[in-house]
């Protein structure tokens, strides 16, 4: 097979799958990893794909799914598998923060049915909606400005609110991690300062990280990945993103 098949096979995989490893093209195209890392590294620079520690990954367009509208629908299973972990890190008494992420939707869901005692503060306006009427748990909506997808309140005032508590857990959504930048980025300078709020006011802060956002960049730097005590994520991580996101002592639940 001549290099420019190979590599047109390998651009139709990560656009199909998301993401590839070097190790399996190497053994499914029968060449060395280095030949596959110079496939990758050519690739990239034609804005074929995006090259990462072992492997690639699809180029996304982040506007594409700046809205929560957009993104209500889409991996469904994989967000109920990391609000079922959630729940599961949840004890009564205690404050929790759910901030503007569709994975939370499904937390807040979880939880009229979870049995659990808890004060819940958002500024999404899906899981104000969602824990309305819920008999168990307190909720305590931030309002503020209007977020540009209008889903929820930022800005000065949401952020004024929020820094006058304590919470002993947070959940916030990201919408990339890069562990050689150690940046964890969101879509809106807005949104990136409110989450910074966030952080600052939780005792325990953790990412809720579908692993195809690794090595991804939202448009907004909001924190250090060592800010975080931990990320839930839907499946185990691959041995190439464990090795990326230990020098963070990262808890990866």
């Amino acid at each position: 097979m001549l290099p420019r098949e190979r590599q047109n096979m390998i651009v139709q995989m990560v656009n199909e799958i998301g993401s590839v490893n070097v190790k399996e093209l190497s053994v499914r195209f029968a060449v060395t990893p280095d030949s596959i890392r110079k496939d990758l590294t050519s690739l990239q620079r034609k804005g074929l794909l995006r090259k990462t520690y072992g492997g690639a990954l699809k180029i996304e367009d982040n506007f594409q799914e700046r809205y929560v509208d957009q993104r209500k629908g889409k991996y469904v299973l994989d967000k109920q598998k990391i609000a079922k972990k959630i729940i599961h890190m949840l004890k009564d008494g205690e404050v929790i923060f759910l901030d503007i992420s569709t994975t939370n939707i499904e937390v807040a869901k979880f939880l009229k049915t979870a049995g659990r005692s808890l004060t819940i503060v958002t500024n999404m306006i899906d899981v104000m909606n969602i824990m309305r009427g819920d008999e168990h748990n307190d909720l305590i909506f931030i309002g503020g400005t209007f977020t540009e997808g209008r889903d929820g309140f930022v800005g000065t005032i949401a952020n004024r609110e929020i820094s006058k508590y304590h919470f002993d857990k947070a959940f916030l959504g990201v919408v990339g991690v890069n562990a050689e930048k150690n940046t964890v980025s969101t879509y809106t300078l807005e949104d990136a300062a409110t989450k910074e709020i966030i952080l600052k006011c939780s005792k325990q802060a953790y990412m809720i990280l579908e692993t195809r956002k690794l090595s991804k960049d939202g448009n907004f730097v909001y924190a250090a990945i060592e800010d975080f005590v931990g990320a839930i994520t839907e499946k185990p991580l691959e041995d190439w993103q464990q090795e990326k996101l230990s020098p963070y002592e990262l808890e990866i639940i």
